[in-house]
């Protein structure tokens, strides 16, 4: 596979679909969209209109016939309404698209970046597969490792709003989410770039200094890091909060224009969790001020946020429940962190090519950070002087979300919090910077350099430890995956929580080190603790004889199955035995 289709055909796809539910939004709503938030508010349309076809297994595979309906629906209402394409939105667009996308871009292969440094990314392909094809019911699921992570997860009420773009978008374009997983964290990045844009057009009156201030905030070293570590939802929080801002001076006199905010609002606990209401406060308050006597359009927008909301609201009680809450709020609960991080990468800018560990200099580092946060105080008064609602309610949503999570929620949490909330004040200072170069341009031209050099020093550094999945041997895996279908049970005894939560799923396929249903013990009688890996003759012969495959890691000094299994298929890096 190159890289035409997940680079160009899979953000064309997705970008259509989302295009043409943003018309159907736009009719429904009696307002026009602004042209850069059209993709942004699209996209969240398809997650609402998922989130319920998906919430019953009859209805799931409806989904993207339904969506493609919907949006062929929206531009036969909405197409002579396309205005005329802004190139400063479409460029901090490309270049929020390319610099999430560039690790994968500059190795040649459809790949995805976090490989090992966090195995979410295959618990979001088994979720994806299955939310596209059965919705949340898992009848007729085989014990295995695939079926133990959507009990832990789906089962439990785990929101999926994030990643159902991503497998409709699969979808369209015919091949494996994991493929098109990277395009898709790369188009999120444009989407926030883009309600960004649409945030400091009342206060930057220049579009090309819009489009670089959109750009670099939505590039915030934090949120960068987890970009390449596969944070999907962190991503799609970030741009749907900067969407529920943006959308709130377009609320007028009809009660209907209150679909847009609400629509938008009802994504962000779509794809957080019903968690996200305290980052919903602000904008909610604002909105609630701004239409003062047109009451009838924010009780629309609330009543809509509410109502679209309704499948996350409704897994909310098994997603909240006791054990979840007391981990949530677990001060050692640390996740892969190493430790709670530090508030000050709030402000977007982390020289270090780990966002766990300080920067080597701190020194220089904390010099940049003051300039950043002196800036970003300006640039809050511009923002009050001008009274900038929409930019106003955004910073509001990330200062309270972070602080709620911080004093409320375990290290982990705070972590991705932050993450959210990091372009905030990052934009803030940029939109000071570059009103000071209307008055103090020499001063102003240090603070944008300063603060661009720091964001752009973080995210070289970060890119320089981006760790890419292996695509070969996964492409391997997916062949396999295809080939023996139904010829399971199958266990692998390595790490490879790719090939058993995804690429294996229909080979009911167990790690004897990943989530499992059965213990598979050593000769010793001892089981494997998670991520640990022992050749195929240290496991007990019976605890093996279960397993109808094995899929092994090819090895020269690798031992032999039990005798009762023959070698059936051979690769570059694995082999497939099975007995009779």
């Amino acid at each position: 596979m190159t890289l035409l289709l997940p680079w160009i055909g899979f953000p064309l796809a997705l970008g259509a679909v989302a295009l043409g539910c943003a018309f159907a939004l736009q009719r429904a709503a009696g307002r026009r969209i602004p042209g850069p938030l059209l993709l942004p508010a699209g996209l969240v349309v398809i997650s609402v209109v998922a989130s319920f076809t998906t919430w019953s297994g009859r209805a799931a595979q409806l989904t993207v016939p339904v969506l493609a309906g919907l949006a062929a629906l929206g531009f036969g209402l909405g197409v002579r309404e396309l205005r005329r394409v802004d190139p400063f939105a479409v460029g901090c667009a490309i270049v929020a698209f390319l610099a999430v996308g560039a690790p994968v871009l500059a190795s040649g292969e459809p790949t995805f970046t976090g490989y090992v440094k966090l195995d979410d990314t295959a618990t979001f392909l088994a979720l994806t597969d299955r939310v596209l094809e059965h919705g949340r019911d898992l009848d007729g699921l085989e014990p295995s490792s695939y079926e133990a992570t959507l009990a832990v997860n789906l089962a439990n009420g785990y929101p999926t709003g994030a990643l159902l773009p991503l497998g409709v978008g699969a979808r369209l374009v015919g091949t494996d989410p994991a493929w098109v997983f990277q395009p898709y964290l790369a188009f999120l990045a444009a989407m926030l770039a883009l309600a960004l844009y649409a945030l400091v057009g009342t206060m930057v009156h220049s579009r090309p200094w819009s489009a670089f201030v959109a750009a670099l905030a939505s590039q915030s070293a934090l949120l960068y890091g987890f970009a390449l570590w596969g944070g999907v939802k962190e991503l799609y929080a970030a741009a749907a909060l900067a969407l529920v801002a943006a959308t709130v001076p377009l609320v007028r006199t009809e009660a209907r224009s209150g679909l847009l905010p609400g629509t938008a609002a009802a994504a962000t606990v779509l794809a957080s969790s019903p968690g996200a209401l305290v980052w919903l406060l602000p904008p909610s308050i604002t909105l609630l001020v701004w239409v003062r006597a047109r009451s009838r359009a924010a009780a629309v927008a609330c009543v809509t946020a509410v109502a679209l909301a309704l499948p996350a609201l409704a897994a909310a009680s098994r997603f909240l429940r006791a054990d979840n809450r007391s981990s949530f709020r677990d001060n050692g609960e640390l996740g892969n962190l190493i430790g709670p991080l530090d508030p000050a990468q709030l402000l977007g800018i982390w020289p270090t090519t780990d966002f766990r560990v300080e920067p080597g200099d701190m020194r220089t580092t904390a010099v940049v950070l003051g300039v950043t946060l002196a800036v970003a105080a300006i640039g809050l008064l511009f923002a009050l002087q001008r009274r900038a609602v929409a930019l106003l309610a955004y910073v509001a949503s990330c200062a309270v979300g972070a602080l709620a999570y911080s004093a409320l929620g375990s290290p982990w949490l705070e972590a991705k919090a932050f993450a959210v909330a990091s372009p905030g004040v990052l934009l803030l200072a940029l939109v000071g910077a570059t009103k000071l170069l209307e008055g103090r341009r020499i001063i102003a031209l240090l603070a944008l350099a300063t603060i661009a050099g720091g964001v752009f020093a973080s995210n070289a550094l970060a890119y320089r430890e981006a760790r890419l999945a292996p695509h070969a041997q996964l492409v391997e895996l997916e062949k396999i995956g295809r080939t023996f279908a139904g010829e399971g049970p199958a266990l692998m005894t390595e790490y490879q929580p790719y090939g058993v939560r995804h690429f294996l799923r229909d080979l009911d396929a167990e790690g004897a080190s990943e989530l499992r249903r059965r213990p598979v013990p050593l000769r010793d009688g001892r089981v494997l603790g998670k991520a640990e890996v022992a050749d195929i003759s240290a496991f007990a012969p019976e605890a093996v004889l279960v397993y109808r495959t094995l899929v092994l890691l090819r090895s020269a000094a690798g031992g032999r199955p039990p005798a009762a299994y023959r070698l059936v298929w051979s690769g570059r890096f694995y082999d497939v035995w099975q007995r009779s």
